[in-house]
């Protein structure tokens, strides 16, 4: 059984001041409509970028340490046994970062199972994810400035 304390199935992040441990347990669990993973952070690292979904609602909760959380309202310090709820859109814009001297660690809690687009605000990218177990389905970043007409590269159908 899955135990929140052991990070098993494991995912790195290992992006200078994105280095964090990932640990997939909706997947060790089989879930097919949640996400669920433990993500253990050390001193002077993020998560990930600042960010927000489109089709995701995510809560987080922190299990150890005191992480700091960056919203559309700025950065504050979590504390052990808080829970955040991050909803869709840019209102539940979100980053987490550790700006103490100790891991910290927290879980999260998504739903899942959906395609989703994921925009980051500060790097201009967007995101198509589609959350299937064992990193399955599409997932793929692009560059807003990259974006092009609805009908670039199309051509009208011929008759048969």
């Amino acid at each position: 059984m899955p135990n929140i304390n052991d990070l098993d199935p494991l995912e790195l992040r290992e992006a200078p001041g994105f280095e964090a441990r990932r640990g997939r347990l909706g997947w060790a669990l089989g879930t097919e409509r949640l996400g669920l993973s433990v993500w253990e952070i050390a001193p002077g690292q993020a998560a990930y970028p600042y960010h927000f979904h489109l089709q995701e609602e995510e809560v987080l909760v922190v299990v150890l340490g005191t992480p700091s959380l960056r919203t559309p309202a700025g950065w504050r310090e979590l504390e052990a046994g808080e829970a955040v709820r991050f909803g869709t859109g840019p209102d539940g814009a979100h980053q987490v970062a550790n700006w103490s001297d100790e891991p910290a660690r927290f879980l999260s809690i998504s739903t899942s199972g959906e395609a989703d687009i994921c925009l980051y605000p500060e790097s201009g990218k967007v995101g198509a994810f589609e959350r299937l177990p064992d990193r399955r389905g599409h997932f793929t970043v692009f560059r807003l400035a990259d974006t092009v007409d609805y009908h670039a590269g199309e051509a009208p159908p011929t008759r048969p």
